[in-house]
């Protein structure tokens, strides 16, 4: 399985600005893979701790803050001598061990010629809280769910070479076109979760992958019991089994505490939201007040729409049919999961969540990006219709520079348009 987050740690490992390293992202997302996968590549040897596997590890953190004795401690444990820059360590469910997750600071201070990389289990949700882990003294590195392009590269190797090689609109070939809206259409029933891309490529068995995400889904529902430490973990449960009938609302609107309950307030749910985006396994899309550079700087924080983190998955909560996403079947959820989809592919090459923008009433742009200081609105057009009238107005009002249609045609460049086929959303920014 090739990861694009192995380029990142290629770079961090040469980096002069290297510190110890700490992955965030979501269960299952195949933190742990990249930590081994990375040392078998890269590194003469590696130490592997895992503190929910191996408590007694965390004994070797409790008595000392002395990286270099630490790492004598841990060397003499798995029998191995620990060599800077030849050996890489890894902590892995950090989170299990704050001393150990404190301990960054003294290896970025005093021994930062040891490579060491470390991740967790609703890390995110952890590294929010103030003075929970040595800010400035590590790096960070936000791992997602597979994109397109990642599960392309396991599914078919020749479509992959050329998924890869376009960098610009001269690159598209149309003749390639429908095999790829058919490796699309794959993806949006498979998803980009680690293990439900290795059972499909492996087996190619619907049963056994619907399977995983539906275990996918109960290990995230029993997460938010036994880790929500103060946050009510009842409305954390609400709040995500609301994702999709949020996005099926008509017009798809922004999240409506009053759709969780009648009485609902939002200072109610709030901080349930805040620790499913930390954890990585939803998203915010927040409204913009207008459409001007930086973005950033005119959301709306109390107007937004919220996604889950995989499109396999959102499938599989909204009991989707296979039959319904391959045979292009016209069903009102359609644009929420195509969006969705877009969202998942957004993310790892933006860094960041895009915005929408709700100009008028009834007149909504499905994403607005930043291209430098370009404002790029895009239409997502999952098969209907739906958004058309929204983005021929914002044009003829605003005149935007450059605009994008995500489709499930061909690429077509047509003036300030720029038409993009759906598979190809992680290449927006080459492509617009």
């Amino acid at each position: 399985m090739y990861r694009d987050a192995l380029g990142e740690l290629e770079r961090w490992k040469a980096s002069a600005r290297r510190k110890p390293l700490v992955l965030k992202g979501a269960r299952q997302v195949g933190k742990t893979w990249l930590m081994r996968e990375f040392a078998e590549r890269r590194y003469r040897d590696w130490v592997y701790v895992s503190f929910d596997k191996d408590p007694e590890a965390m004994r070797v953190f409790e008595s000392t803050k002395d990286p270099k004795l630490i790492l004598e401690r841990l060397g003499l444990i798995r029998g191995k001598v620990i060599l800077p820059g030849e050996t890489l360590v890894i902590l892995d469910e950090i989170q299990e061990c704050p001393n150990a997750l404190g301990s960054l600071k003294y290896f970025n201070e005093d021994a930062n010629e040891y490579h060491l990389v470390a991740a967790g289990s609703l890390l995110g949700t952890y590294l929010a809280q103030p003075t929970s882990y040595p800010v400035g003294k590590v790096n960070l590195l936000q791992v997602y769910p597979l994109s397109f392009g990642e599960y392309l590269a396991a599914a078919d190797g020749g479509m992959s070479q050329y998924y890869r090689s376009i960098s610009s609109g001269d690159d598209y070939v149309d003749a390639f076109h429908e095999r790829m809206m058919e490796h699309y259409r794959k993806y949006l029933i498979v998803g980009g979760m680690p293990e439900c891309v290795r059972s499909w490529v492996d087996h190619g068995d619907p049963a056994q992958l619907d399977a995983i995400q539906g275990e996918i889904l109960s290990l995230y529902e029993n997460d938010f019991t036994k880790h929500s430490g103060k946050v009510n973990s009842g409305r954390i449960l609400q709040v995500f089994r609301s994702i999709v009938p949020q996005l099926a609302k008509a017009n798809n609107e922004k999240f409506m505490y009053a759709a969780i309950a009648k009485s609902a307030r939002g200072k109610d749910f709030e901080e349930a939201i805040e620790w499913l985006a930390s954890a990585g396994i939803a998203h915010r899309v927040m409204n913009l007040s207008k459409n001007a550079y930086p973005l950033a700087a005119y959301e709306v924080m109390n107007h937004f729409k919220l996604f889950l983190l995989d499109v396999g998955l959102i499938k599989h909560m909204a009991q989707l049919t296979n039959r319904s996403i391959l045979l292009s079947e016209g069903f009102q959820f359609k644009g929420p999961l195509t969006e969705n989809y877009v969202l998942e592919q957004l993310l790892p090459v933006l860094g960041h969540a895009p915005h929408y923008y709700a100009y008028a009433q009834d007149r909504e742009i499905d994403f607005m990006i930043q291209r430098g200081e370009v404002i790029v609105p895009m239409e997502i057009k999952a098969g209907e219709n739906k958004h058309a009238v929204s983005f021929k107005s914002y044009i003829e009002r605003y005149q935007p520079e450059t605009a994008v249609r995500l489709w499930g045609n061909g690429y077509l460049k047509n003036g300030a348009i720029t038409n993009i086929p759906l598979y190809l959303a992680g290449k927006v920014p080459e492509l617009a």
